[in-house]
């Protein structure tokens, strides 16, 4: 049997079935899809640099040469297994044999990278877009977080600058004279041919070249606004330390004029005519909402609140829909360019995230919520960006694209990640549409170590077709980007799987239900931004139980028969989490939250997301060690310490006993070292969870009763509710839990309907 966990060691990959019905309607009744969830720069330790050009198949199949190819030694031709054709090795292969293979057609290297001869025309490019309506304060805390960055992003990368407030100014950095810049207005909307006019970046208004000065190719303008580090740090470090408020006096029953969108535009304007096609981060710190211009999310005037969830539903937001549109318009421009945008907010309140996802999501920016820029979330998040691997190098690639190919039996229905639609339409796009479907290639832009897509096939043979012995399925991702240290880089990983005839055990047995779990959580995403939520909760319910229909053992009626296997028996349990979770429950978040949350589940590998679905619950306690409990209310105890990680926050949360011991200090009195002990073991657990997230998540330590329990509670299944029947008539016991009350059903409730449903109800 497949360890699931090995498999994405090796190749970054995890699927929800590792065996594959045989045939279309086989495949649809097992109702999860083939589907699967690929990290393609998964950090490997054995992957050997490889230093040739890859082979391809000849077009339009054009997959790579791969262990799963037949190669015939003496002809010194291989066959393509997606395509059946037959291909002469190139010249320099005339030394193949069987015991010297290359490395791309031994069996352990199903995940290669080549670093191809052609460099990349430019270095990565980082441009800054800072908001200057902040208070001191923060101001200070971002210019300072901008200054260490500096000193992080490689010398020869090209940094820019652009402030807004009341108006946006493109800095001339190249110019050490004075500090000097171009300002355009924050009310008007301007065309990309206007901006670049502005800033001389057109043809006709290049100055020519002093002689014998060899001329700059591409950015004849652009030098001034674009500069490597190394050449710029001291002057962009001097514009930055001096960066004051923005002027334009605000009065008290106002907001700051912030015209973000202008800001964004002319990032965007910048880029695009000067290196288009190339990798580039634009990089927008942002303290408060969008006030003025195109793009705007709330009007200047306080007595206007910013839309909330409500608002939303019942289509009274007058800003909404123009500047959702405006800034999709933006996002689609920078993503066909390779170019990534980030959004870093710092502000107690709303920024209008909801309105501006389309800039990360479509182009796979990162995306970062905190209270202010003199957070710790903010500091650390920002800078663990630029977190380096063994050789120095950035640990992000830039203007990625993403291509998959399957062999006839399947086709692509879609991909759900931050990635925009190529266009392809090869001859493995299938009909069925799941996320960004019509192509089998993606333009992901800005790519790292953790970024993780889920992409969605159909098997395509009729039913009725005999199976051939031992017939097999295959897969190949392959991922085109630019590493830090300028290469282009081609990471090429192909899978095969067997099919199964219908009604083959093998089938169930070869079910991922954590993969399958995060896979189905992304589609229920996916939908919940187009449909309304209770929809998206009745077609996740519809899904379980014609899942459990199928896979579940039981006698017809009888749901006290109803058995799961392992591999299936969490699944339920996942989907409960789910439902409740902030991803499809609006409630209690806005909606630049909910925007935050849904990013963020859309960018993560199995585990994380599991994480974040159903958070993990740690308890200590004297004379046992540390161990996981249920995320359950039965869980909290008056003695314990609970560590909580739902992945956007770690919690440390003491029962009421513990608390008040803690306040009255025995941990420092002699003789109570294991109560000390009881308490500095979670922290220290704490820091590890901490070492290697993005972004941070908000770290809280409360106690039983505190305020900020809730934010345990909320995540608990509610076992024990006001509703209970040890809440009145008879005592509640000291194992019983802690009363939450909601009026949500619990996971043993929601269990019986589903096994009533599955073992009653027909199938549909």
């Amino acid at each position: 049997m497949l360890n699931f966990e090995d498999v994405e060691e090796r190749d970054g990959v995890r699927l929800s079935w590792n065996v594959w019905p045989s045939s279309r309607i086989e495949a649809t009744r097992t109702v999860v899809p083939i589907s699967a969830l690929y990290t393609p720069l998964k950090l490997r330790e054995d992957l050997p640099p490889v230093l040739y050009e890859p082979v391809a198949c000849k077009p339009p199949c054009r997959a790579i040469l791969n262990p799963y190819c037949q190669i015939d030694i003496r002809g010194k031709l291989w066959i393509c297994p997606f395509c059946l054709s037959r291909n002469a090795f190139p010249p320099h292969y005339k030394d193949i044999s069987n015991t010297n293979l290359p490395a791309e057609l031994l069996p352990k290297y199903t995940t290669i990278e080549y670093t191809l001869a052609r460099p990349a025309p430019v270095p990565p490019i980082f441009l800054f877009v800072v908001d200057t309506c902040l208070d001191e304060e923060d101001l200070k805390a971002l210019r300072d977080a901008l200054v260490v960055s500096l000193s992080l992003i490689p010398p020869y990368a090209l940094v820019g600058l652009i402030t807004y407030g009341t108006m946006t100014q493109v800095h001339e950095i190249g110019y050490a004279e004075c500090s000097k810049s171009y300002v355009f207005r924050g009310g008007k909307e301007y065309t990309a041919k206007q901006i670049q006019d502005m800033l001389g970046l057109s043809s006709q208004m290049r100055a020519a070249p002093r002689p014998g000065q060899p001329m700059p190719q591409q950015a004849f303008g652009a030098a001034r606004f674009l500069m490597p580090v190394q050449q710029c740090e001291f002057q962009l470090t001097g514009i930055l330390e001096t960066l004051a408020r923005d002027p334009w006096p605000v009065e008290n029953d106002k907001r700051p004029l912030r015209c973000t969108g202008v800001a964004v535009s002319v990032a965007v304007g910048l880029l695009e005519t000067t290196y288009p096609n190339t990798g580039a981060r634009i990089m927008l710190f942002t303290g408060g909402p969008a006030t003025e211009g195109p793009g705007m999310v709330v009007s200047n005037e306080l007595k206007e609140p910013i839309r909330s969830h409500h608002d939303i539903d019942r289509d009274s937001v007058k800003h909404f829909k123009r500047a959702t549109k405006f800034y999709e318009g933006l996002a689609k421009r920078a993503s066909n360019n390779g170019h990534a945008i980030d959004l870093f907010a710092g502000c107690l309140d709303q920024v209008g995230l909801l309105e501006m996802k389309s800039l990360p999501n479509s182009t796979n920016g990162v995306v970062v919520l905190s209270d202010s820029f003199a957070t710790s979330i903010f500091k650390q998040s920002f800078l663990r960006m630029f977190n380096k691997d063994e050789q120095g190098h950035l640990q992000m690639g830039f203007n990625a694209t993403f291509d998959v190919q399957t062999t006839k039996e399947l086709k692509v229905s879609g991909l759900i990640g931050h990635a925009i639609s190529a266009g392809k339409k090869s001859g493995c796009v299938g009909e069925t549409e799941i996320g960004i479907g019509q192509t089998s290639a993606w333009k992901i832009n800005a790519i790292t170590p953790s970024t993780s897509t889920a992409v969605y096939f159909e098997v395509v043979t009729p039913a009725g077709q005999p199976l051939q012995q031992g017939s097999r399925g295959l897969i190949q991702f392959v991922t085109h980007y630019q590493h830090s240290s300028g290469q282009q880089r081609l990471r090429v990983t192909t899978i095969a799987r067997n099919f199964a005839e219908a009604g083959s055990p093998s089938i169930a047995a070869s079910f991922d239900q954590e993969a399958a779990a995060v896979l189905m959580a992304r589609i229920a995403v996916f939908k919940a931004e187009i449909d309304d939520s209770p929809d998206v909760l009745r077609w996740l319910d519809r899904m379980l139980i014609r899942l459990c229909q199928k896979f579940a053992d039981y006698r017809k009626e009888d749901p006290t028969s109803f058995r799961l296997s392992d591999n299936f028996s969490i699944y339920p349990q996942f989907m409960f989490h789910l439902r409740r979770s902030q991803f499809l429950q609006v409630f209690n978040n806005s909606p630049d939250e909910t925007a935050f949350y849904r990013h963020i589940l859309n960018e993560e590998d199995v585990n994380n997301s599991l994480i974040m679905i159903q958070p993990t619950l740690m308890s200590y306690t004297f004379d046992t060690p540390p161990q996981p409990v249920l995320l359950d209310s039965v869980s909290i105890k008056h003695d314990v310490v609970l560590l909580l990680d739902t992945f956007f926050h770690i919690l440390i949360f003491h029962g009421e006993l513990v608390a008040q011991w803690r306040k009255q200090g025995y941990q420092d009195q002699e003789g109570y070292e294991n109560f000390k002990e009881l308490l500095e073991v979670p922290v220290a657990d704490a820091q590890d969870l901490l070492v290697d997230r993005f972004p941070i998540p908000r770290y809280i330590v409360c106690d039983q009763g505190g305020s900020q329990a809730r934010f345990l509670l909320s995540k608990l299944n509610p076992s024990t509710t006001h509703m209970s029947a040890t809440m009145y008539g008879s005592t509640p016991g000291a194992g019983a839990g802690q009363a939450i009350f909601t009026d949500d059903v619990s996971l043993q409730v929601f269990m019986e309907h589903l096994k009533r449903l599955a073992v009653g109800a027909q199938t549909n």
